[in-house]
């Protein structure tokens, strides 16, 4: 039989994808989100009407419970969160509520909710003290994201740890077997990303209205990678792990490599053609 997945964030980007993963392998799925933003890769695709859609917020403890408890899952991700550096610098206590005691509640409704086998927090590779060297990080690196975006994802790793070793080891204290992981991944980039400040969908925006890219940091190198490569990864670490729980821990989602943004920027460009062109968008002095 088809396990039941829980997820939270189903309506955003990487949460749409990863619904139609799922059902292609076919799990049976419940998301619990705010409602989807017009336009929404989960409501072109049509995906809202093959799973069990529950809106609510990571906030709300409660209502959180409820729902996983009566989804009954056996697997359980959680890519609910702000997921914008901007918007922390805009919203930073609104984000540490989200992103911080979101992944609280999350873990309170996992604590109440007998059988699940495996779960993943969906955090991002910016959780690490940025020392700003060529090489990338590994698990065991610092963890302290400077901005408040990073840092309550840096945050939020420390809560899922902490809640992995005192209740879900299945040692001690901390009887019940869950496999508890996060998963830090790089830039993700693929169809049906409607957000604001990502590197694709701004470059789409800009060319669709006739004017050239503007790109902020065009020599910043970042690991992107496609959507379905870094769920691939989430689901394989969460069927694995539900296996042998000695693998729960800590894993980092990326390419070999990177590119610079502007060497992204010159690609999608060759790509669209039609004059399609890109500049550094130089702050007003």
């Amino acid at each position: 039989m088809p396990e039941n997945v829980f997820i939270t964030g189903h309506t955003g980007f990487k949460g749409a994808w990863l619904c139609g993963l799922l059902l292609k392998k076919g799990y049976r799925v419940t998301g619990y989100a705010l409602p989807s933003a017009v336009p929404s890769l989960m409501r072109e695709t049509g995906l809202l009407n093959e799973i069990e859609s529950i809106e609510g917020d990571v906030r709300d403890r409660e209502r959180l419970i409820q729902s996983m408890r009566g989804a009954k899952p056996d697997m359980v991700f959680h890519l609910a969160a702000q997921p914008l550096v901007l918007s922390g610098y805009r919203e930073p206590a609104s984000t540490y509520e989200v992103n911080v005691m979101g992944a609280v509640n999350v873990l309170e409704a996992l604590r109440a909710t007998p059988g699940v086998k495996t779960f993943v927090n969906v955090t991002t590779d910016k959780v690490y003290e940025n020392r700003e060297w060529y090489w990338g990080y590994r698990e065991n690196e610092t963890l302290c994201g400077a901005d408040p975006y990073s840092n309550s994802k840096s945050c939020s790793e420390l809560v899922t740890h902490s809640y992995r070793v005192s209740f879900f080891s299945g040692t001690g204290a901390a009887p019940v077997s869950t496999a508890v992981s996060t998963a830090r991944s790089g830039n993700v980039i693929g169809g049906g990303d409607y957000a604001e400040d990502r590197i694709i969908p701004d470059c789409v925006r800009a060319v669709r209205a006739g004017r050239p890219v503007l790109v902020r940091n065009p020599r910043s190198t970042r690991p992107y990678l496609h959507v379905l490569d870094t769920l691939s990864g989430y689901l394989l670490l969460a069927e694995r792990q539900a296996a042998d729980i000695r693998l729960a821990g800590a894993y980092n989602f990326g390419p070999e490599g990177g590119v610079s943004t502007g060497e992204l920027a010159s690609l999608f460009c060759a790509a669209w053609g039609k004059g399609a062109s890109w500049e550094t968008d130089t702050p007003p002095s």
